[in-house]
């Protein structure tokens, strides 16, 4: 069966893969401090079924911790190493099965195997303090190879820690006006998609959240992202087939297995990229 993916919202996304239901940043609030969710309905209690989730970094809208107190008992939860010294409230968490894991380690769920990869990102658990934990990228392998990169910013050496994929979910924006450093903006995603060079992309972590009393402040920040990085994503890495979302919308996405091969006629392959299933949009 093909992989997958549905977009919650923000960084949250369900990869299904080989049997496999896996979660990548569960962030199920309406409000995050001066935060409120402004795009789509909170993600529905099914959700947060998953066999495993990961955690890309400690910022509380990555590793929200009432979030993970919603999975179910004994379900997997991949965390950077170091995490459980930084969040203690973790530790109340005890129905879970926290594994904290660092850049190079493998980690077999059912039928597939995560690899972690290095992000670049500042992923400490406040504004200020010290780095305990490092930030993370995953490749999800089964079916397909699927690269969740959590936070971001674009770095030389992405295609070879990352490897080859079929499918990347490219963070494309923020909760806020301006992006920091270590983020990617719908431009610096186009770039990765570049180097990556996979079969599908999905783009996430923009739309979602948005500071309380600025909807007026740099409202395209927000709103164009997505649009933005399908244009962008077209010019500079056309092979890929790029799968804008709405919230909760989920896609089969394209894999090198199955492409649609030309007929026997000689016609070209099927373009596929068109395809949406309810809740998509392009």
């Amino acid at each position: 069966m093909p992989v997958e993916i549905t977009w919650w919202g923000h960084a949250t996304c369900t990869v299904e893969d080989s049997g496999t239901r896996v979660l990548t940043d569960p962030l199920f609030a309406r409000r995050l401090a001066h935060l409120r969710r402004r795009g789509g309905a909170p993600p529905p209690a099914e959700a947060a079924v998953a066999e495993v989730a990961l955690v890309s970094h400690l910022h509380a809208d990555h590793l929200h911790v009432p979030s993970l107190a919603r999975l179910a008992p004994g379900t997997r939860v991949l965390v950077p190493k170091g995490t459980g010294r930084a969040v203690p409230g973790l530790r109340r968490l005890g129905h879970l099965r926290l594994t904290e894991v660092a850049p190079g380690d493998e980690t077999r769920v059912g039928d597939l195997v995560v690899r972690t990869v290095s992000a670049r990102h500042d992923g400490r658990r406040l504004p200020v303090g010290p780095h305990r934990a490092p930030a993370l990228g995953y490749v999800i392998e089964g079916e397909a190879r699927t690269y969740f990169a959590g936070d971001t910013g674009l770095f030389e050496s992405m295609a070879k820690e990352v490897g080859p994929v079929d499918v990347a979910l490219l963070p494309v924006g923020g909760w806020g006006p301006y992006l920091g450093e270590g983020h990617l903006d719908a431009g610096r995603a186009a770039e990765a998609l570049a180097l990556l060079r996979p079969a599908s992309a999905v783009p996430v972590h923009y739309g979602t959240y948005w500071p309380i009393g600025m909807d007026a402040v740099r409202p395209h920040e927000f709103h164009a992202p997505g649009e933005e990085f399908v244009r962008l994503a077209a010019e500079r890495a056309p092979e890929v087939a790029v799968h804008r979302l709405e919230h909760g919308g989920s896609v089969r996405p394209e894999i090198a297995g199955y492409r649609t091969p030309p007929s026997a006629a000689g016609e070209a392959p099927a373009d596929r990229s068109g395809d949406r299933r309810e809740g998509e949009t392009r």
